[in-house]
């Protein structure tokens, strides 16, 4: 028997919720919308993304604050929260916003940005949604493509546990606290 993709699940359970997905992306680069539609039918359920890489761009089409950027980062849980619940408005394109999920990644996947207070793999996963918002802390150790298709990773799993009715904790192991 084939095994089913995460992304695959993911489509089934926002099919059977009649829930739809939005996502703004930074360090993944559109890897998680990429994904999403590798899936045929992805068009019942997902409405978009932004890969947003620039502050600029964060601010003006998802609505981050200018002022969360400065005191925070964009690699951060402030950020992530504004991401995600700017994303889910932006592209909810009518649907009822409860309805409607917002996911968004911002990291530093590598080799360079890295600081001591945010090393290398340092990555914020983010989620809105009509019931709550909720960010996740991860701590990959590979490279750039790794970290990056971790990033996507964590973010599917996210939603299907989302979907599933059970959220892990806030602080992914190995993490500083």
């Amino acid at each position: 028997m084939k095994e089913i993709l995460l992304e695959e699940k993911v489509g089934i359970l926002l099919r059977e919720k009649g829930m739809r997905l939005t996502v703004a992306e930074s360090c993944t680069g559109g890897l998680v919308g990429h994904r999403i539609t590798n899936i045929p039918g992805s068009s019942d359920y997902y409405l978009g993304s932004v890969t947003a890489y620039a502050y600029e761009v964060k601010e003006s089409i998802l609505g981050v604050k200018h002022e969360t950027l400065q005191q925070y980062g964009a690699v951060s849980k402030q950020t992530v929260l504004e991401m995600a619940a700017g994303v889910r408005k932006s592209l909810s394109g009518g649907f009822p916003l409860d309805k409607v999920i917002g996911v968004s990644i911002s990291g530093i996947a590598g080799p360079g940005g890295g600081m001591p207070e945010k090393p290398v793999g340092t990555v914020w996963v983010g989620m809105s949604a009509g019931d709550g918002q909720w960010a996740w802390h991860f701590c990959w150790k590979g490279d750039r493509i790794k970290n990056k298709e971790d990033s996507a990773q964590a973010a599917l799993q996210l939603v299907a546990d989302y979907l599933e009715g059970h959220l892990p904790s806030e602080q992914w192991p190995g993490c500083p606290s």
